[in-house]
This record gives C-alpha cells, sequence and structure tokens, in this order.
C-alpha cells in the first residue's frame, strides 16, 4: 500500500470524526422532547403535517403500539410503490416509454425499498420511470432511512425512562427524522452533487453520434422474442453498424444523495455510483462516501448526548472503528496486491506488467484502487449497498471484506438508525457475557439486563444469521438458484452467499455475476429482506418497552463501566467472534476456497 494510499483513508477518516460531533449534537437538538432553537425553528411546519394527518403531537405509545404503526405505515409504502411499478407505463413523466413491471419484481423491488436495503434486480435507466423513481423509489428512501431512526429513537428512550409504560410517539418520530435530519441534509449533498456534474433534469435521453463508428453483433429474436437457430443447430447472429450512443437522463442527483444520506444504495442508474452521471468526479466520490457514514456516526454522539452520558456514544463509535480501520485497509491491500492467479502466469514480463497497478479489473480509473476499495468497504459497513466498483471483480481476499461486514450484522456504523440499535443489541449480549463472568446481573445505562432482555437481543443479532444459512442452503440446493450464477466453482458460491447476506442484512450490493431477475430469487430475497428488517426492529422495540418499564439502578463496585476501553475491547470482540463462528465455514467455501485455488 502507498503513502497516497494510508493518506486517503486518513483524510476520509479525519473529516468524518470533524463532521461528527456537530452533525450529532445538532440531532439531539432535533429529536428533544424539550423545545429548543433547532425544533421550535420548525414547528409551525410540523404543527401543520400533525394537523393535516390527523395526529397528536402529545400522545404517547407503548412499545407495541409503536411496533404496529411503523409495520402499518411501511406495509402502505411497499403497496404504493408496487403499484406505481406495475402501472408506470400508463402514467406521466416515463419520456423513454418503459412497460410495467413484472408482479415479482415489482414485489421484490418495493420491499427492498421500504426495507432500506434497495437490493436492485433491474437496470434503472432501462426500466424505471422518472415518476417511479422519485414519487416511489425516492420517497421511500426517506421514509425507510426515517424508520429506522425512529426505531432507534424508541430503543433509547427505552434506557433514558424509568417506570414508563410508553417508548415515544412513531408518528412524530419519522416526522422529525425527515423533516429536520434527512431533507436539509440531503439538499446540501444534492446541490454539492450537482456542482461536479451529476445530472438533474426530466429530458429525454439524448442520442449523440460516435467519434467512430462500431459494429455489434446480436442475436436474431423471431415474433416471441425467442433466439432463432440456424441449420446446424446454433444461434443466429447478426452484425449491425452502431454510430450513435444513448445518453440517460433524469432527475439523478435528488435521488443520490438521500441514496448515500440514508444508507440505502439503490442507483438511479445500474452501474450505480461508478456511473459517471452518479458520481462523476473524485470530489463527489469523497461526498458521496462521507454522505454514507455521516448520520450512523452522528447518531452515536446523539445516543450519547439522549443519555446524558456522552462517553457511550464515543465508546459505541470507537468499537466501530476499531473493526473498520483494519478492515478497510486489508481491502484496500489485498486489491493493491492484485490477482494471485496471475502471479502464476507463465509468461512473468506479462503477469507483471498486468499486475504493477494492482487488480483494477471492474474499478473506474477516474477512482482507482484506493478509492474504491474504501467506498467497497463504507457501503458494505454503513448497510448502503452503494458501489462504484464491481464488486464481483474484486479479489478473493478483497472480496471476503465487504461480504464479512456484512454478515457481521450490519453494525459497524450500519444502516441510519439501526445499525446503532443493531450495536446495542451487541451491547446488550457483552454486558450479560461480562455479568457471567463476574456472577452479577448485568446491567447496561442504569437499567438491570435481564431474561427478557437477552432473548430480544439474541434474536435481533440470531435471526439475520439464521436466515442467511438457511436461504443460501435453499439456494444451492435449488436448480432456480444455480441456475443464476454466472461462474463456476467457489466464486459461484460466494455469489449466492453474497447476494443472500447483502438482502438479508438489508444491504444491497452485490457481486455482479448473479442473474436475480427471476421469480426464485426476486421472492427468496424479498423474504430476506422484509423478516430481517422488521423482526429485528420488533424484537428491539420490544426490549426497549421492557427496559423504559423499570427504574434506574445507581451504579456500584460491581458495575461494569461500558466507556472504557476494556468494554470497547470486549463489544469489538464479541461482534467479531458472533461474525466469525457463523460464517467462517461458509467463507471457507467461498471466497477462502477461492483465494487458496488461485496461489497453488
Amino acid at each position: 500500500m502507498t503513502t497516497f494510499d494510508f493518506f486517503q483513508v486518513v483524510l476520509y477518516l479525519a473529516v468524518l470524526l470533524v463532521l461528527i460531533k456537530p452533525v450529532g449534537d445538532y440531532m439531539a437538538l432535533a429529536f428533544a422532547e424539550t423545545p429548543n432553537r433547532v425544533n421550535r425553528f420548525g414547528a409551525p411546519v410540523e404543527r401543520l403535517l400533525y394537523r393535516l394527518a390527523g395526529i397528536r403531537a402529545d400522545e404517547q405509545m407503548g412499545w407495541r403500539r409503536y411496533a404496529i404503526a411503523m409495520l402499518v405505515f411501511n406495509m402502505a409504502g411497499m403497496l404504493a410503490v408496487y403499484v406505481l411499478q406495475r402501472v408506470q407505463h400508463w402514467l406521466p413523466l416515463n419520456p423513454q416509454h418503459f412497460d410495467n413491471l413484472s408482479p415479482d419484481l415489482a414485489m421484490n423491488t418495493a420491499i427492498s425499498f421500504i426495507t432500506n436495503t434497495n437490493w436492485q434486480a433491474y437496470g434503472g435507466e432501462n426500466t424505471m420511470s422518472y415518476l417511479t423513481q422519485m414519487v416511489g423509489l425516492a420517497v421511500q428512501n426517506f421514509m425507510s432511512a426515517a424508520t429506522g431512526i425512529a426505531v432507534l429513537l424508541a430503543v433509547v428512550r427505552g434506557f433514558t425512562r424509568r417506570s414508563a409504560n410508553s417508548v415515544g410517539n412513531f408518528w412524530i418520530d419519522i416526522t422529525r427524522s425527515t423533516l429536520y435530519v434527512l431533507v436539509p441534509f440531503s439538499l446540501v449533498i444534492a446541490l454539492l452533487l450537482s456542482s461536479q456534474g451529476v445530472v438533474q433534469n426530466f429530458k429525454s435521453y439524448v442520442d449523440v453520434p460516435l467519434m467512430q463508428n462500431t459494429t455489434a453483433v446480436e442475436t436474431v429474436k423471431d415474433a416471441a422474442g425467442n433466439t432463432m437457430k440456424d441449420a446446424a443447430g446454433k444461434d443466429m447472429t447478426k452484425e449491425s453498424v452502431v454510430t450513435t450512443q444513448t445518453l440517460p437522463m433524469g432527475p439523478a442527483a435528488s435521488q443520490i444523495a438521500i441514496k448515500q444520506l440514508g444508507t440505502n444504495g439503490g442507483g438511479f442508474f445500474n452501474a450505480n455510483s461508478a456511473h459517471p452521471y452518479e458520481n462523476p468526479t473524485p470530489f463527489s466520490n469523497f461526498i458521496e462516501m462521507l454522505a454514507i457514514f455521516l448520520i450512523p456516526g452522528g447518531l452515536c454522539v446523539t445516543f450519547g448526548s439522549m443519555v446524558g452520558d456522552r462517553r457511550q456514544g464515543w465508546a459505541i463509535l470507537a468499537t466501530m472503528l476499531l473493526i473498520f480501520v483494519p478492515l478497510a485497509y486489508g481491502c484496500i491491500g489485498a486489491e493493491q496486491a492484485g490477482n494471485p492467479a496471475l502471479h502464476g502466469l507463465a509468461v512473468d514480463q506479462q503477469a507483471s506488467a498486468l499486475q504493477a497497478g494492482g487488480n483494477m479489473e471492474g474499478k473506474e480509473t477516474r477512482f482507482g484502487i484506493a478509492a474504491s476499495g474504501l467506498f467497497a468497504t463504507i457501503t458494505t459497513a454503513a448497510s448502503c449497498g452503494a458501489v462504484n466498483t464491481a464488486h464481483d471483480s474484486l479479489t478473493p481476499l478483497g472480496g471476503l471484506v465487504p461480504m464479512w461486514l456484512i454478515q457481521l450484522g450490519e453494525v459497524i456504523f450500519g444502516g441510519v438508525g439501526s445499525g446503532l440499535y443493531g450495536m446495542l443489541a451487541f451491547a446488550v449480549v457483552a454486558v450479560f457475557i461480562a455479568g457471567l463472568m463476574v456472577g452479577r446481573t448485568p446491567e447496561y445505562l442504569g437499567k438491570k439486563i435481564e431474561a427478557h432482555e437477552m432473548k430480544m437481543a439474541s434474536l435481533a443479532v440470531l435471526v439475520p444469521c439464521a436466515l442467511v444459512v438457511i436461504c443460501t442452503a435453499i439456494a444451492v440446493l435449488t436448480p432456480a438458484g444455480v441456475a443464476g450464477v454466472g461462474n463456476p466453482g467457489a466464486h459461484a458460491f460466494s455469489e449466492i452467499l453474497y447476494a443472500v447476506s447483502s438482502a438479508t442484512n438489508n444491504n444491497g450490493s452485490a457481486f455482479g455475476g448473479l442473474s436475480a431477475n427471476t421469480p426464485f430469487w426476486n421472492v427468496l430475497l424479498a423474504v430476506c429482506m422484509y423478516l430481517s428488517r422488521f423482526m429485528l426492529a420488533i424484537a428491539m422495540l420490544a426490549m426497549a418497552g421492557s427496559l423504559a418499564a423499570k427504574r434506574h439502578v445507581p451504579p456500584s463496585a460491581g458495575t461494569l463501566p461500558t466507556h472504557t476501553p476494556l468494554f470497547v475491547t470486549l463489544l469489538a470482540c464479541v461482534v467479531i467472534v458472533v461474525g466469525a463462528l457463523t460464517f467462517l465455514p461458509a467463507l471457507a467455501l467461498g471466497p477462502i476456497a477461492e483465494f487458496l485455488m488461485s496461489v497453488r
């Protein structure tokens, strides 16, 4: 790894850490229950929205009612997005006259966007109308991110409230998350991206002449769309001269801003942040990477402020960085080392020339290896799923890093809100383990951790793990599952394992060799996305309701301090051990086996 590569990571982390505290403090004011300079400013708009929606701002909800409101709200969003996709051909703002989506693809996409996964089994620029992109997908980018923040706020209130039977009001939490955080932050990011050349218009696609004509070979199909065969039984092909290129247009910048900021990841174009219209310059690339971690990192500071001990938030943030930084350098280093299979070429001089710059396959030259590897690590640590490089083209060990970050449960920063409440589930497990070591009832933030809390935390930690291994096994053993892989052997298994891990942990990125737009994959991954997102959220809300009803326990000589380096180390070890014990056998069959085969 070069000094420049090392500097890029350091610069990114330095800017991030400078911004995290003011962003976190601002969000703490925005979500505070007492009036302050932030929520007073937006109070008229807030009151108007409540009046229009028939919401009582002074009403509190128990955890069950909170969970029901969350589920109903997201089910309504899912239905709206599904219907919009099924009728887009007859609606306005469809200059390319794109057809309606199939039922299974529309269902998969609707669930994908309401769960903050944004798994895309389609190409945006040749499938979705502008109206579908804006009114359906972009709106759910806001709503799914706001849902994650709302659940986090309810969980935090579980720790802060004493002998209470409520955890807040879902409608107020989702309104404030959108009004005070997601909309203004997205506006700033969108303007920055537009300044770099990210497109934002409603024009039809533009055909431009090529500077040099080329020849394309395509298969001949009949009226039914079936490939025609010649007398020898081979596919019939024809050559045609290509003189123009079609440039896609559309309102991209506004969607890219919230896709990054809300850790959604669903690109306006199929190539996502590798597309020059989504991410044209190194500066736009830096802005997009910064936006991914900005709110998840800031929420750690918000958490510390809301529980009355800022050290708690910094301890959680330190745990995330302790795991993230070595993995980021590991991914970049693996890509800089190049593909180990090329080192064994008979023509040594050619192999050396190919590897001189590291593994550049699938990467944009305007970003290079370090920025591509860092982006891949950030997007999979943060449950975003946006990509500026082809993850399928990463080296075996380089691809292992983003895959394992996803499998850790998307708690290393993780999704907006969901990453932090997932980490809090791990924190509860960590203090329980510490309590077993010393023979005391564990405590966390002044609340005793007893059987009910441990059951809910265990569900939150283990449900995604179970779904990944079970659904991967189903896909591998089903002909319709293996039919979609584009490569043989260990890499094919990696493609399946990555897809199921990504969907289950609400990431959304993919190893591109898997053809996932089939009824089997659309249904399987939709089930993974839905169950993992909402089972985990409900488990955490149930834990919050139990904690809110308890009295505060003053710290004693036997209380484990949860803001010290010792607890940071313990928490990091718990996250790593759970991820390693669950997925090491599967990783051994995929990227590890692929690496060993490439170096023999």
